[in-house]
């Protein structure tokens, strides 16, 4: 499956739209997160405990919407984009969203 953030796939040409996959992840905070982090933002950097998290959280909504455009009989999802947005205090949904297309390679 070709994932790509732009409206085309070069070497390719799309022969099919299947329309908009999305896949989309809530995830809460972690006490324990949240103490390291506290302590972190004293003395600055990296916030690791987060970053897994987010990465974590981009994986599975990726993971969802691939799993849409294949049951439609995509082979690639094309104009890919990510959104975040806090649900309640301490908890964010990450969205992935894209165009499941057919592309063949051009002759």
């Amino acid at each position: 499956m070709y994932v790509v953030n732009t409206e085309t796939i070069p070497g390719m040409r799309i022969v099919a739209v299947k329309g908009l996959v999305q896949g989309n992840t809530v995830r809460a905070k972690n006490v324990g997160r949240d103490i390291a982090a506290g302590f972190k933002n004293l003395v600055g950097g990296e916030l690791k405990g987060y970053t897994e998290l987010l990465t974590e959280a981009r994986r599975q909504a990726v993971e969802r919407m691939l799993s849409q455009a294949q049951e439609l009989g995509a082979n690639a999802v094309v104009n890919v984009r990510f959104s975040t947005s806090a649900v309640s205090q301490g908890a964010a949904e990450l969205y992935a969203y894209g165009t499941a297309v057919v592309a063949e390679t051009e002759a």
